[in-house]
């Protein structure tokens, strides 16, 4: 199997040495390692000019805009996405590549991750607990696949799209839902990541009212055979939305989600 590495990174100058080396370091060594830069306005470029790697500079447009140019420029049909602040164990892609073997009609497979902030390892809780086969439905609450965890052919975007660039946060949610519906998804049930959740440049802890993300990706499905399931998310999420903008006097939200609400109860 000849695997590109995707990484996407914006002003992460203090963690993306790590992260290629990581790559670097794997027991199977990958094809090739594309570090697409979203307009980092730190030492990016300098820090990671003598490692042996593609880095393209493209104009700040997001992360899912960052993936998408990675893909595109990948000349692989297996994919392996990692954040520019995560850390891979050493026999990750061996363990991808074991299971493909094992399993060749299956297109995606991603593994568990450990979690980790400020030097503490942080317990994952029953409802995080990862997904495998066709799992639509065990997805809908909230992303349980870790980008940063995942193995994907050429095949499934070529089917689905891509990373939608609309979307702010969220966007591997959204991704996750299409792949879901329609394929088997592999897990390796073994923490092949280290995960750095919680610092202070990462989209997910930053992002205001990130539900309404979510909602977004969720309407995608309505027209499905798991209808019902979805309104029930939604609803549930419009109701923590509107718990927050009552409590902050937000006005604009609340008379968003309330529409919502009524539209979907």
């Amino acid at each position: 199997m000849n695997i590109s590495v995707v990484i996407p990174t914006f002003n992460r100058g203090n963690f993306i040495r790590d992260t290629i080396k990581s790559v670097q370091n794997q027991t199977c060594k990958v094809d090739e390692i594309i570090v697409i830069d979203d307009g980092s306005t730190d030492n990016t470029k300098q820090l990671i000019k003598d490692l042996d790697i593609r880095y393209i500079y493209q104009n700040n447009q997001g992360v899912s805009s960052a993936r998408n140019t990675g893909i595109r420029e990948s000349k692989n049909d297996w994919i392996a996405f990692l954040d520019s602040d995560d850390i891979w164990e050493k026999n990750k892609i061996e363990k991808h590549i074991t299971f493909h073997m094992q399993n060749k009609d299956i297109l995606l497979s991603h593994t568990d991750e450990l979690w980790v902030r400020n030097g503490k390892i942080i317990n994952q809780k029953k409802h995080q607990q990862k997904p495998s086969g066709f799992c639509f439905l065990d997805n809908i609450p909230s992303c349980k696949i870790g980008p940063s965890t995942v193995l994907i052919h050429k095949k499934i975007f070529n089917d689905l799209g891509y990373f939608d660039e609309k979307l702010a946060v969220c966007e591997d949610y959204d991704l996750w839902l299409r792949v879901s519906k329609k394929y088997e998804i592999g897990y390796i049930d073994e923490k092949l990541i280290i995960k750095q959740a919680g610092h202070d440049n990462q989209l997910s802890f930053t992002t205001f009212a990130i539900d309404t993300y979510r909602i977004t990706a969720l309407e995608k499905h309505l027209e499905s055979i798991y209808e019902k399931e979805i309104k029930e998310e939604i609803i549930k999420k419009c109701n923590l939305i509107l718990k927050g903008a009552y409590k902050h006097n937000n006005e604009q939200l609340v008379l968003k989600y309330e529409g919502k609400l009524n539209l979907y109860k």
